[in-house]
């Protein structure tokens, strides 16, 4: 008999995920990788394709997946996908870079994984909020942070982690779309309770980022 919670990942994970991602790309039909709810146009950056960013998390997660064509739904997800919608890159050219470098990518259930639920581009036909973080979430999931030469506490400053201020970048900037959502609501009461100097150099910080991104 298999432990209860090998049951209920089997089930709910792998039967049941596969089954509503199946079923969302062939309702969607064929237009559905051309949805861009948030109107990101970023060229794909050239990290994604080998191009050192500085950001630990990002290079091992990129050199990874050219060794091995493979990364985890973590990895995937919450690094490579989450720096994409935090940096506004077109999610098309994201689709097209996990369908391409992935042994595992077959466009039927990579693309809502990633349309829907890693870059929220279907607007929440998949999702029901968008899939952001800080670094903070990186460094509790994985032993990135410790090796990399930003600063995951630091939240603004040339040394601190660039997921922190482009989080709250996100978030700024897409306010109008997400504020009436309820899973959002402590997000946003977080950000309106930090003083304007505070905020100012966050959203300054995270556009000398975004600036220097190529």
């Amino acid at each position: 008999r298999a432990p209860l919670n090998s049951v209920e990942g089997f089930i709910r994970q792998i039967i049941g995920w596969r089954e509503y991602i199946r079923g969302i790309y062939f309702l969607q039909g064929p237009n559905y990788t051309q949805n861009n709810y948030l109107d990101h146009n970023r060229p794909l950056p050239s990290l994604y394709w080998g191009q050192k960013s500085g950001l630990n998390c990002l290079d091992q997660c990129v050199k990874q997946t050219e060794d091995f064509s493979y990364a985890h739904h973590i990895q995937r997800l919450m690094v490579t996908g989450n720096f994409a919608l935090l940096t506004g890159v077109s999610p098309y050219e994201i689709h097209e870079w996990y369908l391409s470098v992935y042994i595992d990518a077959f466009e039927w259930v990579e693309a809502p994984n990633t349309i829907g639920m890693s870059q929220f581009a279907d607007g929440g036909v998949v999702a029901s909020k968008p899939y952001v973080s800080s670094g903070a979430y990186i460094n509790k999931m994985s032993n990135y942070c410790k090796s990399c030469k930003f600063k995951v506490a630091e939240k603004v400053g040339k040394d601190a982690c660039p997921f922190n201020a482009l989080y709250w970048h996100f978030l700024s900037r897409n306010r109008a779309k997400f504020q009436g959502n309820p899973r959002m609501a402590q997000m946003y009461r977080t950000w309106d309770r930090m003083n304007e100097d505070h905020k100012n150099n966050v959203i300054k910080s995270a556009d000398e980022f975004l600036n220097g991104l190529n």
